[in-house]
Order: structure tokens, then sequence, then C-alpha cells
């Protein structure tokens, strides 16, 4: 188990470029089983989910080439579908979460997709049932393994239908959605997901081929086509990686320029920090944070009450910035309600942040209350441990606004969901070193 030991409290100063998005490139690699023809995809994080998935393609028997850093060619012209059958897949699905999206993909193009219960993040329950629901009015029959804990879907012929998705799950509307663009006659998703990333999702489909409309609504028509051919796509930058970065600038009171962040793809993030009273200009594609040496202060809404930020499916706030808020909110003047509406487990690690010193109330599972503490008395630095990727990320940042060493075990949970953080964080002058 690796370890960060940091030495908090510097100032930071310089530009920062974004990684690609992890949750677009989970489900771009996914799709990329649907055809015979090259898929050639740019801009892959090097990140511990995203090279799982890589091998558990080519262990399917996916074509990987290398094309340059971050880009790689796929080709799914010879799939071996008795990997599905065996131990080692069992064993290498249980530990991805986006794993989960391979079943539609596999179930549209060879009439069968398995996988076993994946894991992932331990931040409370994420059903599948939406997943398989969806699949079921597609005409797929579905069968659960309660001893193996090993969900199969089959069908000959997956068949259009009008479904209304019992709530708008992101990674549930693109497996059903890989699924259909290959059925047969209409589908129509009624409350589905629009993340900018499953947007990106549709076009790179129609660009293969694909017959959707409604993109960037949550009324998504797919008429389905006989096949997909090949194409090439370059992922959008991190959305959840650009807010841990202005995040980081606050808190530390440094000067960052975060680089081509796509800025018409940000939504509600921008507005949320500003809401926290931290400066975010936008320069060209660019955001610029100037360090904040007087600190920052809370808005409150217009009738006075406290100032509440919770998350939502897009395009409201997303729920992986919520722990980042978290954290800034420490340091703010005046005080916050964060409430995490979709995960129970997510907010358990502002026991840590209050070992630190930070001022925080766990209201319940899923609100706490942040009295922020105006840098008249800093983070204090100390030993933690990451529980998960974003959790990790925000004890990180808390690190490093702390007087003092602290270390934190567990890191590879920060690296599932961030490249090469320790040397992109040198280059701007932290003091981090990996052990």
């Amino acid at each position: 188990m690796g370890s960060f030991v940091i030495e908090g409290g510097q100032q930071l100063s310089g530009s920062i470029t974004p990684q690609g998005a992890k949750n677009e490139a989970l489900q771009i690699l996914c799709a990329v089983l649907l055809t015979a023809e090259p898929v050639n995809i740019h801009n892959i994080p090097d990140i511990i989910d995203v090279n799982k998935l890589i091998q558990l393609l080519r262990n399917f028997g996916v074509k990987v080439t290398p094309l340059e850093k971050g880009a790689y060619r796929f080709q799914a012209d010879a799939v071996d579908l008795s990997y599905l059958e065996s131990e080692q897949f069992k064993a290498d699905g249980k530990g991805l979460r986006g794993s989960i999206m391979l079943v539609g993909p596999l179930l549209a193009r060879f009439g069968k997709g398995s996988i076993p219960r994946p894991g992932g993040d331990k931040i409370g329950r994420r059903r599948l049932d939406t997943h398989f629901e969806g699949l079921i009015q597609l005409g797929a029959t579905f069968n659960y393994d309660q001893e193996d804990h090993f969900y199969t879907v089959e069908a000959q012929q997956l068949k259009g239908n009008y479904m209304l998705l019992d709530e708008a799950s992101v990674t549930g509307t693109a497996n059903i959605l890989m699924a259909a663009v290959l059925a047969k006659g209409t589908t129509t998703l009624y409350n589905a997901a629009c993340e900018p990333y499953l947007q990106q999702l549709c076009l790179m489909l129609n660009r293969m081929g694909a017959k959707i409309s409604g993109i960037g609504s949550n009324l998504l028509t797919i008429d389905g086509v006989d096949q997909l051919h090949g194409t090439d796509h370059t992922l959008l930058p991190d959305m959840i990686e650009i807010g841990s970065w202005i995040g980081l600038a606050a808190l530390t009171k440094s000067e960052i320029t975060i680089k081509n962040v796509r800025w018409e793809y940000l939504g509600q993030m921008p507005n949320v920090f500003r809401k926290l009273g931290i400066t975010i200009e936008k320069q060209g594609d660019d955001i610029f944070i100037p360090a904040h040496t007087s600190g920052y202060e809370v808005q409150s809404f217009i009738d006075g009450s406290i100032m509440t930020i919770s998350d939502a499916p897009w395009p409201g706030f997303t729920p992986d910035l919520l722990s980042i808020i978290l954290v800034v909110a420490t340091q703010a003047r005046g005080s916050v309600l964060i409430h995490q509406k979709m995960f129970e487990s997510r907010l358990f690690f502002v026991d840590k942040l209050i070992e630190m010193g930070a001022k925080i109330i766990l209201c319940d599972p899923h609100r706490a209350t942040v009295i922020g503490m105006d840098f008249k008395s800093a983070l204090k630095a100390t030993t933690l441990t990451s529980p998960d990727i974003r959790a990790g990320v925000s004890l990180l940042i808390a690190a490093l606004s702390a007087s003092g060493t602290s270390t934190i075990h567990n890191i590879e949970q920060i690296d599932r969901g961030y490249e090469d953080i320790e040397n992109r964080l040198k280059a701007i002058g932290a003091q981090i070193q990996r052990q």
C-alpha cells in the first residue's frame, strides 16, 4: 500500500492541464465492442480504473494498439466470448465499477452479456436495477447467480421499446443506450441522464452510424441500425479534476491557471465555487484562480439563510465534487450546509478533517454543516488514509494546505482517478513524495 508524504502550507503557482475524463473514458471504451472496425480514442488518462478496463478488453481478444501518449486504437473483430465464462473474468470484473457497461454492448452485438457484481468506491449502495430492467425491456432474459454474485443477460434479437427510467443513472443510461443502438426498431429513453460525458458517447455512436436524437436532454430516441463502424474520438477534459484544482488553489491561497477546460461543458461548477466566495476568471478556454490572500466568503441566500450546496443529476452539481467543496469550506468566512443526496457513505471521511482541526458537524450520513475558520486557524498535519478516489484527493488538498508534514496511506485509491498526480503537483510547487 503506497503513501504520500506532504509538506503542507506552501503557496503554489503555475498552470496545470486536466487529464482526459475518467468517467467518459469508461463509457467510450466499452463502446468499442459495438463494431468490428477500428476505433481510435485520444486523451485517455493513464489511471488505474481505465487501465483495468483496457486490460479487460484485451482479455476479450480486442486488439489494443498504442498510437501515442494517451491514444489507442481498438479493434473488436475477434471477441472471445468464452472469457465471460472464465474464473478470470469473474475476478477481473469485480475490481472495476465501470465494467458494468460492458454488458450492453456485448448483449447487443453478441447476444449475451455477463458481469460479476462490480466493485469500485465504498461510498454506499450503487444498485444495478436500472441497467438490467432497461435491458429486460429491450427483450433480454435475465439471470442472477446469488452464490457467485454473477449477472447474465441474453437475447437473440433486442427490440426497441419505450421506457421511463426509475433514476437518471449515467452508467445505466449508457448501458441501455449502447444496447439499443443495435436493437430492432425505436427505443425511447425518458428520464435519461444527460451529462456531458453521455452526450459525448451519443455523438461518438452517431459518428459510428447510430441514429440517436435528443442528445443533451433527458429524452433520447434511438432508431436501431444493423451495424456500426469505426471512428475517432477525443475525450473531454476531466471536470472533476478541474474542480479539484480550483479547490486546491483556493485552500492554499495559490495563483493557478487550469488550461483547456472546455468551459461549455462545466455547467454549474464555476458558479458553485463562486458561492463559496472563490474568484474564477475565464481567460479564453482557461480558468484563472488568483491567490486568495484575504480569504473567501460564503454567500448566503437572498433571505439571509445559510448557504446549502447539494448534488443533483446534470445539469445539477455533480456529487463527485461535494468532497472538494466541503474541504474548501473549512477555511471560508461563514458557514455552509453540504447535502450529499446520492451516496450515504460519501461524507464519512469528515472525521479525518475534524482531526485536522476543521469545524464540521456531521448531521447524518447525507448532511454536514461546515463552520469556516477564515484561515485564522490552519488545518493541522496528520496521518490519513484515503477511503475512495474523491475523498482521497480532498484529504490530499487539505494536507497541502495544512502546516507541517502529513502522510496519506492507501493512495492507490487516488491513483484510480488521477494521473501522475504527485509530479503534476510538484510542477506547481507542491512538496509531495510517493513512498
